[in-house]
């Protein structure tokens, strides 16, 4: 095969990479940017707030104080006011009912035992039927929380794709650029 004709196959489908590499830098921009926008819009619709520092959990204070008094509008902020407030506060509540950390599940066992069971102690089946309520609307409450988290840490990673393949498409354009100038200087009679 003669040298110019593989330097000018290697310098096209250099620049179709690049070309790829560009198209593939723009989608990926976009979908950051929709992920991120999205998050923010719904987080701001539900008008969570974090309280004031003296009112967080003890257990999570440190982690949370950065976010005192602030509107719940990242993927970060959901995901730790899901796991660092919601969560310390259902596991204050389950201790104080059941005396340890419950879930949803065996408290509501616990509850739908009682009942089943035929038991009299209508203030303990209150109690487990208030903290079963409470389980159940903070779990849906977290997953909810978790779920922008995930989607605007997708965003996050799609902004980071974007801005390595708009990377790769410079240095394959540059690539290609120099390619094109190693095949006028290419001997006719060159062979590989």
């Amino acid at each position: 095969m003669r040298r110019k004709t593989f330097d000018k196959i290697v310098t096209a489908v250099g620049f179709g990479l690049a070309v790829f590499l560009f198209i593939a830098a723009g989608l990926l921009n976009w979908g950051a940017s929709f992920a991120q926008d999205s998050v923010k819009s719904q987080l701001e619709n539900q008008n969570i707030s974090f309280p004031a520092a003296e009112a967080m959990p003890e257990a999570t204070k440190d982690q949370l104080a950065k976010w005192a008094e602030q509107k719940v509008t990242t993927g970060e902020m959901a995901r730790d006011y899901s796991d660092l407030y919601i969560w310390e506060h259902m596991k204050a509540s389950a201790n104080a009912v059941v005396g340890k950390d419950a879930t949803y599940s065996e408290v509501s066992g616990m509850y739908m035992g009682l009942v089943r069971g035929g038991s009299t102690d209508t203030a303990q089946i209150a109690k487990l039927g208030e903290l079963r309520q409470t389980l159940f609307m903070g779990n849906t409450l977290r997953g909810m929380l978790l779920e922008a988290y995930a989607f605007g840490t997708l965003g996050v990673i799609a902004g980071y794709s974007a801005i390595a393949a708009l990377a790769g498409g410079f240095l394959m354009l540059v690539l290609s650029i120099m390619g094109l100038l190693h095949i006028r200087r290419t001997p006719e009679g060159a062979t590989i």
